[in-house]
Formats: C-alpha cells, structure tokens, sequence
C-alpha cells in the first residue's frame, strides 16, 4: 500500500467537520490490530481534545484546511445578508442548523449564525436557539481567528459587530409589514 505524501504537516491549522478547528500537533505511525497506520494528531483547544484521525480517512471524513480568502469574504458578506426564518418546526429546523454547522462549510455556518442572531431590542431566543447560535458563531470565530492569527473572542467580536450592523435594518422593515 503506497502512502502518499501528507496533506498536512505539524503546524497546521485544519477544520475537522464535527469539532471545527484544530492544531496538527504531530504525525504518528501506529500499528492497530495488525495493520500499520499513519494519523494526524489534532489537538482541539477548545475543547481540551486530542484526536487521532487515520491520514487515509480524511478525505471520507471531509476534514480541510482552513478557508481561502475568498471563502472568508463570502462567509463575511452572509452575515449581512437577510435572515432567512423557516416556518417549520423548530425541531426540524434546529436539525437543520446542526447539520450546517457540522458540514464544516464556513458559509453554512455563517447563515446559521446570521438567521440566529438577535438584536439587543428583539425578544430573547429560547434556549436551544442561543446554544445553536453560540455554537455557530464560535464555530466561525475560531476559523476567523486561525486565518487572521488572532483570538477567538476578537473574532467574534468581529462577526457580531458585523451581525448588530446589519440586522437592525431586517428587524425595522419586518415591524412596519
């Protein structure tokens, strides 16, 4: 079996679809039940995680490096668009939203974080909608944080911002309808 080079290399920040962004923090070669296997070592701070990943899995798995620009920029211009607000039933709607944010696509999990977003001004949300939105939007500041090398809280910040900057003027028009 003819081992390709790795993807990823110690150092690098990758986005694992289930948990969001983690830290390659070594290559092992381990040998389990008889068969020789290569796995990145991914170190989650977050979550105080460490998870081996078989390098022969990650593409089944959809595990990435981290976006490009220009999907940032998509991921960005999302959040100030209008939230899209189904009229179905929440349970089906909060499947829908982890399925978003477990995809691992930054502009998926940028609309869950934009259609949850509330204004200071607007009803509270119940508790699973701010749990779905907190773990969307720190889902999308972590990877923020990676790309722009700052932290998490500072990412957030900017993605709020962005939310509180944009949102007032769909809450206004939905008032006068």
């Amino acid at each position: 079996m003819a081992s390709k080079a790795p993807a990823f290399d110690v150092g690098d920040y990758v986005v694992y679809p289930k948990h969001g962004v983690g830290r390659v923090i070594e290559l092992q070669n381990e040998e389990i039940a008889g068969m020789q296997l290569e796995l990145y070592v991914l170190r989650f701070e977050k979550e105080r995680m460490t998870l081996r990943v078989p390098t022969n899995k990650v593409e089944a798995i959809g595990m990435r490096k981290l976006s490009s620009d220009k999907t940032l920029k998509e991921a960005m211009e999302t959040l100030k668009g209008k939230p899209k607000i189904k009229r179905t039933m929440w349970s089906r709607r909060a499947q829908e939203y982890e399925a978003k944010i477990n995809s691992g696509d930054l502009v998926s999990i940028a609309e869950v974080t934009r259609d949850l977003f509330r204004p200071e001004d607007q009803p509270e949300q119940s508790y699973s909608e701010r749990q779905i939105f907190e773990a969307a939007s720190s889902r999308l500041a972590r990877e923020l944080a990676a790309m722009e090398k700052t932290d998490e809280p500072a990412a957030l910040e900017k993605i709020l911002n962005v939310l509180r900057e944009h949102a007032p003027q769909y809450y206004e028009n939905a008032e006068e309808a």
